[in-house]
């Protein structure tokens, strides 16, 4: 009778040792597997990285290479400006009398002439003054016809001594309150020969005052309207400029108040057709703008043809005197790598094309000063620079 007992022979035993050492064997080789993915990837990480670029003979006879030295350059330094009234050449023109306005003589844009008629005004000012003037001047006549008749019978001893004299203060007085109601009619600016036809005793037939040009220009405001009524020396009625020269208002940051001085010559582009205009830095503030922390910068520019208008906005060029050093490339030479930082190609010892940040200052013209990333005596390519960086991409 065979034996329900389970044996296990020395065969069966050998089996399931050499079975499960050949498990053993395969998760070793599992786990090293596993181990050796990491170094894979991190080397496929590190390849990744832009390294030297190598290019054939015939490769690099289509580079073009530039030696970086040190260069001396004058700043152009641009910005926006606003166009304004020289105030040296404007003015705002008064009411010299109160009254109602009865006629406009000019209208805006009109060129008007020193002591042009402007307006006219129906002014009891004016006529009190014209009245003034003419009592003023019978007075004066009056009392020097009496002064000189007392001096003769004084003389014959008609009048006394003290008699003359009254009549000569009389006479003197009367003669300095004339003068004072002419000067009151030269104030009101009354026309020249107004005052001759009151002074001759012609009558005048109609009595309005008349607001004059104070200086030559152009009436680039009109502020007042027929029948409004004017206060003498608050009213303003209207604005006279000079446009032939006008002032340009820039505004400049503290990286370019170094380089900005007063003499420097500026363009004034319109960006209308080709119209350009020359200026000179007249003025620098001594503020600073709180809202924006600009400094405002006063561009005195000629202005032929009355082009420039005021509030008309402008770019403004100005060019420094001041000169200034650095390490000037090329445009060309610039490239942008994935995040958009600046770079050049830098020609190696070996051969090769290497990829080397850099810092971009000031641009004039077509080269761009580099503030940092590059040392005189460096080659870049500033031709072909976009075939390595493809070639790099690779």
């Amino acid at each position: 009778m065979r034996n329900s007992t389970y044996h296990e022979t020395p065969m069966r035993r050998r089996f399931k040792l050499l079975r499960a050492s050949g498990l053993a064997v395969m998760a070793v080789a599992a786990l090293v597997s596993f181990a050796g993915c990491s170094p894979k990837d991190d080397s496929k990480s590190q390849s990744s990285m832009p390294g030297n670029v190598t290019l054939t003979a015939d490769q690099r006879q289509h580079i073009r290479l530039y030696t970086v030295a040190s260069s001396r350059f004058h700043k152009t330094i641009e910005t926006d400006g606003a166009v304004d009234f020289d105030n040296d050449q404007a003015t705002s023109v008064l009411a010299p009398f109160s009254g109602p306005v009865s006629r406009l003589l000019v209208s805006p844009g009109q060129r008007v002439a020193k002591d042009a008629p402007l307006a006219t005004v129906y002014s009891p000012d004016f006529a009190a003054a014209v009245s003034a003037y003419r009592k003023a001047i019978f007075t004066a006549q009056t009392t020097r016809h009496v002064a000189d008749m007392d001096k003769d019978l004084l003389q014959h001893q008609g009048v006394s001594q003290r008699e003359a004299e009254q009549a000569q203060t009389d006479a003197t007085n009367a003669e300095a309150d004339r003068d004072a109601a002419l000067q009151a009619l030269v104030s009101l600016n009354v026309d020249p020969q107004t005052i001759k036809d009151i002074a001759d005793g012609k009558q005048i037939a109609r009595i309005e005052g008349t607001i004059r040009a104070p200086i030559a220009g152009t009436v680039v405001e009109k502020l007042i309207t027929p029948g409004e009524l004017l206060q003498a020396g608050t009213t303003p009625c209207f604005t006279i400029a000079d446009l032939s020269r006008v002032w340009v208002m820039a505004q400049i940051f503290d990286s370019d108040l170094a380089s900005v001085s007063v003499g420097d010559p500026v363009e004034i582009e319109t960006g209308i057709g080709t119209n350009g205009f020359s200026g000179t830095v007249d003025n620098i503030s001594a503020l600073v703008n709180p809202d924006t922390r600009s400094v405002a910068v006063r561009v005195v520019v000629q202005n032929p043809g009355d082009f420039l208008k005021k509030q008309m906005y402008v770019r403004v060029l100005i060019h420094s005197h001041q000169e200034s050093a650095g390490l000037l490339v090329p445009v060309s030479a610039i490239l942008r790598d994935d995040e958009n930082l600046p770079f050049v190609y830098v020609a190696q010892a070996d051969g090769g094309f290497a990829r080397q940040h850099v810092t971009l200052g000031y641009r004039t013209g077509d080269q761009y000063d580099i503030t940092a990333g590059l040392r005189p005596g460096n080659r870049i390519v500033v031709d072909g620079g976009i075939f390595l960086q493809f070639m790099q991409s690779q």
